[in-house]
């Protein structure tokens, strides 16, 4: 069975992915910059070391050789910034990324996974179209997402250039918003904090509260859960292909009022459900609609869940205990 080092692996998308990877009976080495509990790691037999990319000595405590797939999940995002420190993009989405592609080439990883946001093609949004996994970049140069775009471009491209210079098999895979359960509610935009959309509607709906609707209840986007963004990279790792990009997606788009029925239903009392009220003068969300088709034929993938199946399992994970190992070490994960 492979090994594969799971760089990011306490943030939300790392803990789901080295949780699929441990249970599917991989090798896994856990690498996070905080968060890392090294006894409960330890215990299932997951080898953990704490690494800040941006540091280049702290990667000595990584093994030289052993390594079969990198998966880069690390790295600085709005979403999860307090205020506005452009700096830290570039520390971490370029500086850190060079640092890993190093590691990988003097260790003789032979494959770098890496998570690219879906901002490079924001350009394409509300316009009805599918977008390609091969879209030319098309990016918006404004607000807080303009230099964390640059430097996960650049990151990229940098990427890019170890696959041609030094034989690194890479695989980009373009994130939307995750969807997927984790015990914090907040993110931030412009570096301040607000209640994240969609755990919002659903604490709404379990609390039997109106919810409201604002602007067009037909606006769709593409949903996905993290179960099948777990599904999506592990047919990369088991992969024989020298590169890939990918949307991570379901290439079925939900309306809005699709997305918050659901919610109301799943989540909502069965004799107290929350009302939804429509409020069409409010700004419409985006829409943003990606084709998987190359990681279908490519990588064989099939999302497998749907929206209503991913709230219900959403509703399964709320019981469970997945991040209870990160409850005393750091509240940000």
């Amino acid at each position: 069975m492979k090994t594969v080092m799971v760089i990011g692996a306490t943030g939300t998308l790392g803990t789901y992915f080295v949780d699929h990877l441990h249970e599917k009976g991989y090798n896994v080495w856990a690498v996070g910059r905080r968060n890392v509990n090294e006894r409960y790691y330890s215990e299932r037999g997951i080898k953990s070391v704490k690494v800040d990319i941006t540091n280049k000595e702290d990667f000595k405590q990584l093994p030289d050789s052993g390594i079969d797939s990198v998966v880069l999940i690390a790295g600085a995002m709005p979403s999860r910034m307090i205020g506005y420190d452009p700096q830290k993009y570039i520390d971490v989405n370029v500086k850190g990324t060079l640092n890993v592609l190093e590691y990988c080439r003097n260790s003789n990883v032979q494959q770098l996974l890496f998570t690219q946001s879906h901002s490079d093609v924001a350009g394409y949004w509300n316009t009805g179209e599918y977008i390609k996994p091969d879209a030319p970049r098309k990016l918006v140069l404004k607000g807080d997402h303009a230099v964390y775009i640059i430097t996960k471009n650049a990151a990229v491209d940098l990427i890019e250039h170890y696959h041609r210079d030094h034989g690194l098999r890479t695989f980009i895979f373009r994130l939307p918003t995750i969807y997927n359960y984790r015990p914090i509610f907040d993110m931030y935009v412009n570096g301040k904090s607000v209640p994240m959309g969609y755990r919002f509607f659903i604490q709404k709906a379990i609390n039997s509260e109106p919810i409201e609707i604002w602007g067009d209840p037909n606006r769709a986007k593409d949903i996905v859960y993290v179960k099948d963004f777990n599904q999506m990279l592990n047919r990369a790792i088991d992969s024989d292909l020298d590169k890939g990009f990918y949307n991570v997606a379901t290439g079925k788009p939900i309306t809005l009022e699709d997305q918050i029925r659901g919610v109301v239903d799943v989540f909502s009392p069965e004799d107290k459900q929350s009302e939804i009220i429509y409020r069409p003068n409010k700004p419409s969300q985006n829409s943003y609609l990606y084709d998987i088709t190359n990681a279908k034929k490519e990588l064989g993938y099939q999302p497998e869940y749907s929206y209503r199946e991913m709230l219900w399992n959403m509703k399964e994970e709320m019981k469970g205990s997945r991040f209870d190992h990160l409850k005393d070490l750091d509240v940000t994960i």
